[in-house]
């Protein structure tokens, strides 16, 4: 008796094979969201790696092989939407005039820190990080310090320094800028729910990025 055809056979009964590269990145992607929910909801030390395998429907062992463990998960979170809303051009090679590449980088940063996510995660981090180092590191590594290294690189580059003033302190300059692109965080942080509108918030964003300019450029 031949044996049926891979047609015949009912989808349910058939070799499920190895999973496409596609399927299992839509799963870690789904891990990272539900991870990201529940250490938004629960905080980052309330939260076990087993209530995240529990809510994502994956095995404690997936985590750690794909992560390392509950810091490694919590590095692809802030990543996740790192790169979910900071998509920029490398500005170490960006050849454009000084002011499109700072303009740029500020209006994309300051999108991010308005971020209500963003901000949630780092009420959670604040709370946290005097007795989890642990997270405080993990939260710096993925985020701020990614951050700070592109800027430094960018305020190296010799056309760079030839158009600024000659008696700034350049390793202070990536904290400087963002410092005066994020405005008045503490209100962001205290009184969310009482914020400029975007078109308003932008508008003086631009005027403290003319302050800036006003004070680095030769």
């Amino acid at each position: 008796m031949s044996k049926p055809s891979q047609a015949t056979i009912p989808p349910s009964l058939r070799s499920a094979g190895r999973p496409k590269d596609s399927d299992v990145e839509a799963r870690m992607q789904d891990l990272i969201d539900v991870a990201a929910q529940l250490f938004l909801a629960n905080g980052y030390t309330r939260t076990s790696l087993e209530s995240i395998a529990r809510a994502a429907r994956v095995a404690v062992r997936t985590i750690y092989v794909k992560f390392g463990g509950k810091a490694g998960l919590l590095e692809a979170v802030l990543m996740s939407r790192r790169e979910a809303f900071l998509r920029m051009r490398d500005m170490e090679h960006d050849m454009r005039p000084f002011r499109d590449i700072v303009d740029d980088f500020a209006r994309q940063f300051f999108d991010l820190l308005c971020q209500d996510k963003l901000i949630a995660m780092q009420r959670v981090v604040i709370a946290e990080a005097a007795d989890n180092p642990e997270l405080a590191h993990t939260y710096y590594d993925a985020g701020p310090r990614l951050t700070r290294d592109m800027l430094e690189r960018f305020f190296a580059r010799e056309d760079i320094r030839a158009q600024l003033r000659t008696d700034l302190p350049y390793e202070q300059l990536p904290a400087f800028l963002t410092s005066w692109i994020s405005g008045d965080a503490m209100q962001r942080f205290v009184f969310p729910h009482d914020q400029p509108t975007r078109a308003e918030a932008h508008r003086q964003l631009e005027q403290r990025l003319e302050l800036f300019y006003r004070a680095v450029l030769k």
